[in-house]
């Protein structure tokens, strides 16, 4: 297996009135996201533990970051 295909990005979700979602997506998962964020409603995706449905009319942020390997210490 690809290690590109098996890449999670976390994904953190901000909504109003506080309060946070950290998912980690699939990368087809967290661009079916990114897309689905302009039309809001209801949306479901597949994190790691499981699905989840969000709705994306209360998202006022999203924050991503990719997984990458970190090996040794004071790198940088």
């Amino acid at each position: 297996m690809s290690k590109d295909k098996d890449a999670r990005h976390q994904v953190t979700l901000g909504f109003q009135g506080g309060g946070g979602l950290a998912l980690k997506l699939a990368e087809k998962d967290a661009q079916a996201l990114m897309a689905a964020l302009e039309k809001g409603g209801w949306h479901d995706v597949e994190d790691a533990d499981g699905p989840v449905r969000v709705n994306l009319a209360q998202v006022v942020y999203v924050r991503t970051e990719r997984d990458e390997p970190k090996v040794g210490f004071g790198l940088g």
